[in-house]
């Protein structure tokens, strides 16, 4: 017996996605997700969004095109920049909870296209989620 069902990539990114929308709103019996809950279970399901492949990665293919549209507007910006800048809007603007996850989800996009100590986390992560396809 295993601790963990197989969910599968795609099955986690979807399951997690669902417990960032509802568990960042109002009204349920639960209190609603702390904001190092949401900015973790964001960047795993970053990771799961990348590791599911298709159709699932679209989200990741529109979020690497738009940081392409970015780059093209503002020529010489590498994608560890962009982390940066992220970094910055995530720890030091007001938002809520919601917008974390948000911003999360599109800054474990950009961090594996990064390189550096963010690539390698993003890379053990998706190998984690490849091994729970079952």
């Amino acid at each position: 017996m295993e601790l963990l069902p197989a969910f599968g990539a795609p099955g986690l990114a979807l399951g997690l996605t669902g417990f960032l929308w509802l568990g960042t709103s109002t009204g349920g019996k639960v209190k609603p997700l702390g904001w190092w809950w949401t900015l973790f279970l964001a960047m795993v399901a970053g990771s799961a969004y990348n590791a599911a492949g298709t159709p699932f990665d679209l989200i990741s293919s529109l979020v690497q095109d738009l940081l392409g549209l970015f780059g093209e507007v503002v020529p010489g910006v590498a994608m560890a920049g962009i982390g940066l800048f992220l970094t910055a809007v995530i720890l030091y603007k007001k938002m809520s909870t919601r917008q974390v996850a948000i911003i999360g989800i599109v800054y474990f996009n950009v961090a594996t296209g990064a390189g550096g100590g963010f690539t390698i986390i993003a890379d053990k992560i998706t190998v984690i989620m490849n091994s729970f396809a079952g």
